[in-house]
């Protein structure tokens, strides 16, 4: 298996059911006869899994024989939701998971990172209902939130849009 297969393959610390490339943090693997070099961009600069992340994908690579790995972290372009694959919209839906919609525009640049409670209607995973209630504005981890539906009454977590 190529090195780009095996670090595709690594899966996020905080929601498993994605992989790195799913979630869209997976930028480059590169191949060369002094070993592999894979460049991540976190999804947002304080992103605690990132050192789970490198620590994975090291030992995912080691453990499919490339014995010298590189983990490089790039800032530049920012990561942002729309970066999550359509199979990994998917994944978050069957896991009870809210995936988030389109993110922000904004003009060239720095993006700003708000983790603000989302603005627009957030369909409920369960029912399909198109507008559910924020309950909390963070969850499990900073980037999603607490939502209810109204018409089935199931909490269910939220990825907000960056």
């Amino acid at each position: 298996m190529t090195a780009a297969a095996v670090a595709a393959r690594v899966t996020d610390p905080e929601m498993p059911m994605l992989t790195l490339a799913d979630l869209g943090i997976l930028r480059a693997v590169d191949e060369s006869a002094d070993g592999v070099v894979v460049t991540i961009t976190p999804t947002y600069s304080g992103c605690p899994a990132m050192q789970t992340i490198r620590d994975d994908l090291t030992a995912a690579l080691r453990e499919a024989g490339y014995p010298r790995v590189e983990v490089r972290t790039v800032l530049t372009p920012a990561w942002t939701t729309d970066w999550i694959s359509a199979a990994g919209r998917d994944k978050l839906a069957a896991a009870g998971i809210s995936p988030p919609g389109a993110a922000p525009r904004r003009a060239a640049g720095p993006v700003p990172l708000t983790l603000a409670p989302s603005r627009r209607a957030v369909s409920c995973p369960q029912c399909g209902h198109p507008d559910t209630e924020e309950i909390a504005a963070f969850s499990a981890t900073a980037c999603r939130s607490l939502r209810r539906c109204p018409v089935c009454r199931e909490p269910f977590e939220h990825v907000k849009e960056i």
